[in-house]
């Protein structure tokens, strides 16, 4: 078996004109394979450079593999099973910058760079007023980022001509707003000058957008035959879902230059991205979120396994139809319609979407898709929603640590998420614990403790997973 580089696989290079903030398994399988098609079929030529966002990651074995790797996608498309692996050459090569900080500035003085996309969770686009303009690099994306832009402004005099389009894919809502008021206030902190700021508000377009995409990653169970396949030791094998789709919130100005559209793929530009990212948000990641520490709990490991699991299926169907469904304002029969496609998606035979992976930064996850539900679901109904509520308990106790069975449960989070849990859970206390959890402004920006009912109700379900057991309470929840 070859190793996978690009002497031994045939493969084509392309000009550099994308920087992108994040080398994992979502944008590798979602924003590079797209860019791999508008190079292939409208002649795009444009490549990725990977920028590590953290200081551990994936760029040592991207680079080993000179960028290339293969992308596996799988499902129903138009009702027919599909199932294809391409070799994917969209990227040139990674950098470090936490080690490679030089490397990583002058990015901004090629002039083909035009292009800035970034994925770095929810958690990512955040202003660390701890930052300084000499750190090498900072520690926030935003901050990174204001880092790379300011080196660009001073490389090309200002010249508005040389400003970049920027695409930023986390899974927040106006996420293109948030990341301005990052960068805003990094500029205003550093004291780098209206001129500069200027420059940013002129020249670089900030574009608030949607992804959607299920991708499992790596896929383990099979990687060994899928690398018999393609004769290649690939290390950065990724996998997906056949289904995809970007929403941008931009100009025609902007799809003229990024024309994916143009590539017969689900990419849309429109003038507001917001019912598609309440339908989005709330319809599949939502549920996404609260499935994944009762089904783990519950002894699964896939999304698959749970909603085909009796009662873990059905408190899926609970929290999609019966509690977030009512707090959206489109039309209930196209909703009901996309909410029955997302339960397609789910069982998707061909993708194996570990729990574990979803349970990544779960707390600023939660707030994000559950917690408006939550509330408003609250103020129409008049009372608490069950299953978010068990929802939220659930991740409570995940963060506790400890095992499941014989495998040791891993968390992984911001490490004052962690710290404040650990702290909370030694306590002993379950009423200590829940109000903890509710009142840590810096996960929720207010204090949960406020809603009326909620640190009880997740009092109350902490000591029934205690005493029950997960899939009891679950069964005795959605059996009431």
């Amino acid at each position: 078996m070859k190793n996978l580089n690009r002497t031994t696989a045939p493969n084509k290079r392309y000009r550099e004109r994308i920087i992108q903030f994040g080398e994992g398994n979502f944008l590798r399988a979602f924003v590079d394979w797209i860019v791999w098609n508008m190079n292939e079929k409208i002649g795009f030529d444009g490549s990725i450079v990977a920028v590590q966002p953290i200081a551990t990651g994936m760029i040592d074995e991207l680079n080993r593999q000179e960028g290339l790797y293969h992308l596996v996608l799988k499902g129903l498309d138009k009702g027919e099973v599909a199932y294809n692996i391409q070799l994917i050459d969209a990227v040139s090569r990674g950098i470090n910058p936490f080690v490679q900080f030089d490397e990583y500035l002058k990015l901004a003085e090629n002039p083909d760079m035009r292009f800035i996309v970034s994925n770095t969770t929810e958690a990512g686009i955040a202003f660390n007023p701890a930052d300084k303009f000499d750190d090498k690099p900072a520690s926030a994306y935003p901050g990174k980022l204001v880092q790379l832009l300011y080196h660009r402004f001073k490389t090309f005099n200002g010249n508005k001509n040389k400003g970049f389009i920027i695409f930023p894919c986390e899974l927040i809502f106006e996420n293109g707003r948030v990341l301005k008021e990052c960068i805003s206030k990094y500029v205003e902190h550093w004291n780098l000058g209206k001129t500069f700021g200027d420059w940013i508000d002129e020249s670089c377009g900030i574009y608030s957008t949607l992804v959607d995409r299920i991708v499992p990653g790596y896929p383990r169970e099979t990687a060994d035959e899928i690398k018999a396949k393609i004769g290649f030791d690939d290390r950065l094998l990724d996998e997906g879902e056949i289904f995809h789709l970007w929403v941008i919130e931009a100009p025609k100005k902007v799809a003229d230059e990024f024309p994916a559209d143009k590539a017969g793929l689900n990419v849309i530009f429109v003038d507001s991205e917001k019912p598609y990212h309440e339908r989005k948000v709330t319809l599949l990641n939502g549920p996404h979120t609260v499935l994944s520490p009762v089904g783990y709990l519950s002894g699964l490991d896939t999304v698959r396994e749970c909603v085909e699991n009796e009662a873990i299926g059905a408190f899926v169907k609970k929290v999609m139809f019966d509690e977030l469904l009512p707090t959206l304002n489109l039309p209930k029969e196209e909703l009901e319609q996309f909410a029955a496609d997302v339960l397609d998606r789910f069982r998707n035979p061909y993708v194996k979407h570990l729990l574990t992976s979803i349970m990544l930064n779960s707390f600023p996850k939660y707030k994000t898709r559950d917690l408006p539900g939550l509330k408003t679901f609250l103020e129409r109904k008049g009372f608490l929603p069950d299953g978010l509520t068990l929802g939220l308990a659930a991740i409570i106790t995940y963060y506790k640590g400890g095992k499941r069975g014989n495998s040791e449960i891993s968390v992984q989070d911001d490490f004052r998420t962690v710290e404040l849990l650990s702290s909370l859970w030694a306590t002993g206390s379950n009423e200590q614990i829940a109000k903890g959890v509710l009142a840590a402004d810096f996960i929720w920006d207010e204090n949960l403790n406020n809603i009326p009912g909620l640190a009880d109700k997740i009092k109350t379900y902490l000591d029934d997973i205690q005493e029950k057991g997960m899939l009891n309470v679950v069964t005795q929840l959605v059996n009431k």
